[in-house]
Order: C-alpha cells, then structure tokens, then sequence
C-alpha cells in the first residue's frame, strides 16, 4: 500500500516536472541551436534580396541626344503621343518656306498627320548632332536626310534642324523646332531626269 503512494506521488511529481520544463521552453523560446539555424536562414533569405544599381545620370548632352533619338523614332512611325513627351504644349515651329510659324503643339499636330499619312515608308537618317547646354536653356542642331515614297513617288529631302530646349522639371522639352530644307538645284539639261513632285509647302513644318 505505501509502495503505491509512493509510486503515485512519484508519477505525479515526474507530470509536474514535465509540465514545468514545457512552459519553460515555451517562455524561453528555442534552443540556441534552433535559433542559430533560423538565423542563417533569415541571412540567407537577406542575401537573396539584392539592391538595385543604382546608375549615374547621364550628362546632360548626352540625354539631349537620346531624347532626340526617340523623338525622330517617333516621328517616323507617326506617333504623336510620344513625340509629344518631348515637346512643350506651347512649342514653336518654324520650317524654310516663306509662312507664319506655326505656334503651340495643338496646331503642328492637324499639319504633322495630314502630311505623314502621305509618305510612306518613311526612313530619317540623322548626322552630325551637336548639343550644347547653358543652365536650363539647351539647344541642338543636327542634318538629316529623308527618304520616302510621297503618293506612291519615290521622295527624298535633306536639311538642317535647330532644336531649343528648356529644362522643366527633371526634363529637357522642345520650346523651339527650326527646320529647313537644302535646295538641290540642277542646272538645266534636256537629258535631266524628271524629279518626283514636291510635297505643298504647308507640309515642310512636319520635316524632323
């Protein structure tokens, strides 16, 4: 008979004793082995995740020049909506035929899409670009040669664009767009080829 109390206070105690050692590791929390592990995985998971490079801005002529890049891009494909990203809304016009410029990018645009839906097959080749950069006031001047079909007529045209530019922003946009063609004169001959008709001078402010 004592030997079963005593084996029963035994069991008890033995119960308490484990019960006790569980709310401890409960409070403590997990062995230092444990952790060790869940703390090189967390490192490991940190190392996964690798910041970004950052990339240094490119000089300002430098951007200029790319902004130009994917503005006559545009202006080949006859996208106005990117074009536009690099055109102030107040932008001015100015082409070599004898004609008021033409103000504002609201009032190029009619001019830009009536005459681009003409050509097709439009190529611009751009030379020779030169930017220079004074505080918030750029300008870039560059020549181009341009080959087309103009209705169906193999059409071709070079010239000289001045751009000017003001910073807005963190953004460099068009203010100014003055592009003239050069003339090609040929003396006269009777073998001369005849040379494809020439776009209306209105359509001259579309060139790049």
């Amino acid at each position: 008979m004592r030997r079963n109390v005593i084996r029963c206070a035994w069991a008890r105690r033995s119960a308490t004793i484990l019960a006790v050692a569980a709310a401890l590791v409960l409070a403590v929390g997990l062995p230092a082995s444990a952790k060790q592990k869940n703390k090189h995985k967390k490192d490991s998971d940190d190392s996964d995740q690798v910041d970004p490079v950052t990339m240094p801005p490119l000089p300002v002529s430098d951007q200029i020049n790319l902004d130009i890049g994917h503005m006559l891009g545009a202006f080949e494909l006859g996208d106005v909506d990117i074009m536009h990203k690099y055109y102030a809304d107040d932008a001015t016009f100015v082409s070599g035929v004898w004609a008021p410029p033409v103000v504002g990018w609201a009032n190029y645009v009619p001019l830009y899409k009536r005459e681009w839906s003409a050509y097709q097959g439009i190529q611009l080749l751009r030379r020779n670009t030169y930017v220079f950069v004074h505080a918030d006031v750029a300008w870039a001047s560059y020549q181009w040669e341009f080959d087309a079909s103009y209705h169906g007529q193999p059409y071709q045209a070079r010239g000289q664009t001045t751009l000017i530019f003001n910073k807005v922003g963190d953004n460099w946009l068009i203010v100014h767009n003055h592009t003239s063609e050069i003339s090609q004169d040929c003396p006269a001959s009777p073998t001369r080829q005849i040379q494809p008709a020439r776009p209306p001078a209105s359509g001259d402010p579309t060139h790049p």
